[in-house]
């Protein structure tokens, strides 16, 4: 599952505006993977997995034939799942409205910039993905934080700018 997570992770970190289908895809499964562990964790393994791949599959399809939806989709679970890493980080309880809440803000982020907050989330959640997979203790895992979100955002707007230039 870490590996997973790393993989995942560095997809998102330097793909995620690119490829935004891939975007929307990943972060429905990492969520519906959470969701699954956290109401069918009494299920067998293989249940929370179908599970997860089923978002992320309709996640992917939406991004696809749906993008506006998809846009929204992709902006709350991708605020809902860096919130709940948030929370855990800082020592507090994960609530369902915290997730909510965050899941909201990430929604309204990326329609408003989407540009740019597909950078800046897809950046924050291949960040938090790959933090996940190591076991370090916080203040090393807080550093690791920082540096891959600012590669993340350095690397996806060199590649954005790039091909914007080649537009041109």
């Amino acid at each position: 599952m870490y590996l997973l997570n790393g993989i995942i992770g560095t997809i998102l970190l330097t793909l995620g505006r690119k490829l935004f289908w891939l975007f929307v895809g990943c972060v429905g499964f990492v969520f519906g993977l959470q969701v699954a562990n956290q109401y069918l964790a009494a299920q067998p393994s293989w249940i929370a997995w179908a599970a997860a791949v089923l978002i992320g599959l309709i996640g992917a399809l939406l991004a696809i034939f749906f993008q506006t939806l998809a846009i929204g989709l992709g902006g709350f679970t991708a605020g809902s799942t860096i919130m709940a890493y948030l929370t855990l980080l800082t020592g507090f309880t994960v609530h369902p409205l915290l997730n909510i809440i965050g899941g909201i803000v990430g929604a309204i982020v990326l329609y408003a910039v989407f540009d740019w907050a597909l950078i800046f989330l897809s950046s924050l959640v291949g960040a938090t993905l790959i933090v996940q997979s190591f076991h370090w203790n916080s203040p090393i895992e807080s550093v690791l934080y920082v540096i891959l979100f600012i590669i993340g955002i350095l690397l996806q707007t060199f590649l954005w700018r790039g091909q914007k230039n080649k537009l041109e």
